[in-house]
């Protein structure tokens, strides 16, 4: 009869990917005749499990450089988004075990994929990709070997060296 141990660990118990759009209107004091570059930075992002939906909030800046007064003038205006997203997640196994911990990557940072000046507001889409992992207690079983190899004798050095001057004998060289 085969003897089976099982064994608590941490595994991953679901996970997937998704790509999210935002986009965001900022009304502008002045008015922009040309938007000549939007960069994104500072994305900062958490998640955690509500029910059986994964929350992840975040945010990031968003950078718009701007030219006004007929292009002769620029400018960079910063617009801090936050943002709230909840993903459902197919777990591979349903455990009794809890003390899950929620994982987010991010697979493609933020970026600007669109914007336009419309009734002098700028509207830009943000496009990014997040990876989600649920980890958490699992249980699995492994067959344990019944047959045991035979121990291996440890031999001290010191032991060895007085195995060596106890086998040598004075009389090993003959005279002829």
């Amino acid at each position: 009869m085969a003897n089976y141990k099982e064994i608590v660990t941490k595994a991953v118990l679901g996970k997937g990917k998704k790509v999210f759009s935002n986009e965001e209107t900022l009304a502008m004091e002045i008015v922009p005749s040309t938007v000549l570059g939007c960069w994104v930075i500072n994305h900062n992002f958490k998640g955690y499990k509500k029910g059986n939906t994964i929350k992840i909030e975040g945010s990031y800046d968003v950078n718009i450089w701007y030219a006004y007064d007929n292009d002769t003038k620029t400018n960079v205006v910063k617009d801090t988004v936050k943002y709230v997203e909840n993903v459902n997640i197919r777990q591979r196994e349903e455990t009794e075990l809890s003390n899950e911990e929620i994982i987010i990557r991010s697979l493609k940072d933020p970026n600007c994929v669109k914007v336009n000046i419309i009734d002098n507001k700028i509207k830009y889409i943000i496009e990014k990709e997040l990876g989600i992992e649920v980890v958490g207690d699992t249980k699995i079983k492994i067959l344990i070997d019944e047959s045991e190899e035979p121990w291996e004798e440890i031999i001290d050095e010191k032991e060895v060296e007085q195995e060596i001057n106890d086998s040598i004998t004075e009389d090993f060289i003959e005279e002829e």
